[in-house]
């Protein structure tokens, strides 16, 4: 059987008919910043924040047979998010997420086969990411989570058939930096910091009986 395969650029492709084919060459090379400044009160539903500071992104979502070729590459002075929020009198729930990422892939596909050759490669100085939260008063769950990571890949598939090859470099110092003060939480209180050089994710499973 040949398989027939259409393509698309830096992104996804959803084609019910044929397969589809991703080629993917991402190159950053100046600074990324991202800087947020919040202050809540008194709000009667749930709240979210969040600041994102990420070099290169790719994110593959299709139905049908599909081939994927990624390069992904960071050589810049900085790459960082910078999250302070103050939130207090509450009635829902809050989420204040902060993070800084070099080089981010993923693929999630639904067909007979998934083919996927990753390359990431972080040169940046310093991807970090810092959170400065304050929150009280709050009458549903609070979440706090910080990421500052090299290079992430995640796939996803029930094809019968997934080659994956994957390759991740990173060169670069990782920094996560937390801070939360926290008082009268009507329901759970989670706080998360994470720093990772390379992370990969692949879960491989079948639907049939």
């Amino acid at each position: 059987m040949t398989l027939t395969l259409t393509q698309a650029f830096a992104g996804g492709s959803s084609d019910q008919q044929s397969g589809s084919e991703i080629l993917n060459g991402q190159v950053n090379l100046h600074q990324v910043d991202s800087s947020l400044r919040a202050s809540v009160d008194s709000v009667g539903q749930d709240v979210g924040m969040q600041s994102s500071a990420t070099g290169n992104s790719l994110d593959v979502t299709t139905m049908n047979d599909t081939v994927v070729n990624s390069s992904q590459y960071v050589s810049s002075v900085d790459i960082s998010s910078d999250l302070g929020a103050s939130v207090t009198n509450v009635g829902g729930s809050v989420s204040i997420q902060g993070q800084a990422v070099c080089n981010s892939a993923g693929v999630s596909t639904d067909p007979a086969l998934t083919q996927v050759t990753s390359t990431q490669e972080c040169d940046a100085v310093d991807p970090s990411s810092g959170v400065y939260a304050y929150a009280a008063n709050i009458g549903g769950d609070l979440s706090v989570s910080n990421l500052a990571a090299g290079n992430t890949f995640e796939a996803d598939t029930n094809a019968t058939n997934m080659p994956v090859s994957t390759n991740q470099i990173n060169r670069s110092s990782i920094n996560a930096m937390t801070t939360a003060t926290v008082s009268n939480v009507a329901g759970s209180v989670s706080v998360n910091s994470q720093a990772v050089g390379n992370s990969a994710q692949i879960i491989h499973y079948s639907t049939s009986p």
